[in-house]
């Protein structure tokens, strides 16, 4: 019972909420995890006979298994959307989850690279030569210019790039689009990328960015990428893709940029995901206070 209502809510993620498979094995995992619990702890298989109770002890062993409140509250996030899926479908009567509360996250401010830690990404540091070389400074360069996330760049197309608006077209979580203006520079350098694709044996014709071997990006090399350079330009210990992303934010919010402008560039759902990148920016009016007031 439990198993084919998870199955059955996994078909609606994936074919109606078209989620990447990123996120449905993270939902499969979490549903899981509680779906044994319920079975071993409490001799439970039906979703429907699952109180508030049960959940908060679910909770309780994670947070002793010192499982973070992040992980904890995705967790209950995950159950909490098949509850409401079920409740939608008349399946329960009511979503438990809804009597509990998440766990008080600490403050965690993104992490992101200074001016000149990019400057040296970009254009000092010296990536591999050739077509793989090529492929590695458009992964760093296209996730600094446009802010885009790993999965958006993994499925990147040729087709998405509109040339004469000089504008790439994304899209984002819940299959939303959006538009972001890149640089003529940035331009010239995905033409050349084409034309030299094109004298590769094979090649994947669908996606803008290719390996060697001509199949698409995967989302690991994505991230050893990124790390194996932001590790040469930045001293910050996260070096992962999503922290381009931030760094893209926060530039443009310390050069002036709109919150609201920053926040459909990132294609955030709403304002209260993108205000975190003001605390950056409060922290640099701060430093410019203390070393440019007299009385700082």
């Amino acid at each position: 019972m439990f198993e084919e209502r998870i199955q059955d809510f996994l078909q609606y993620l994936r074919f109606e909420k078209r989620y990447s498979q990123h996120t449905l094995t993270a939902y499969q995992t979490d549903l899981e995890q509680f779906r044994n619990f319920s079975l071993g702890d409490f001799d439970i298989n039906d979703p429907s006979e699952i109180t508030h109770f049960h959940i908060r002890t679910w909770l309780a062993g994670l947070k002793d298994d010192k499982q973070s409140a992040r992980t904890i509250n995705r967790k209950l996030s995950s159950l909490n959307s098949f509850y409401e899926q079920l409740l939608k479908k008349q399946l329960v009567e009511k979503n438990p989850v809804t009597q509990l509360h998440a766990q008080k996250l600490p403050e965690r401010l993104p992490s992101f690279l200074k001016e000149t830690e990019t400057e040296m990404l970009l254009d000092e540091l010296q990536f591999d030569e050739g077509f793989k070389g090529f492929t590695d400074r458009l992964i760093c360069d296209l996730l600094y210019q446009t802010g885009m996330r790993r999965n958006e760049l993994q499925q990147l197309k040729e087709t998405d790039i509109e040339w004469s608006l000089r504008q790439i077209r994304l899209l984002g979580k819940g299959n939303k689009e959006r538009l972001v203006p890149v640089s003529p520079e940035l331009l010239l350098s995905l033409k050349d990328y084409i034309a030299d694709k094109k004298k590769l044996e094979v090649y994947d014709k669908k996606y803008l960015l290719n390996l060697e071997n001509g199949a698409q990006l995967y989302a690991g090399y994505i991230y050893r990428v990124v790390k194996r350079y932001l590790g040469i330009a930045t001293t910050l210990q996260k070096k992962s893709p999503h922290v381009l992303r931030h760094t893209f934010a926060t530039h443009l919010l310390n050069k002036g940029a709109n919150i609201q402008a920053i926040k459909d560039l990132l294609g955030h759902s709403s304002l209260a995901a993108t205000q975190i990148y003001t605390h950056n920016n409060i922290d640099k009016l701060k430093e410019i206070h203390k070393l440019n007031h007299p009385r700082g």
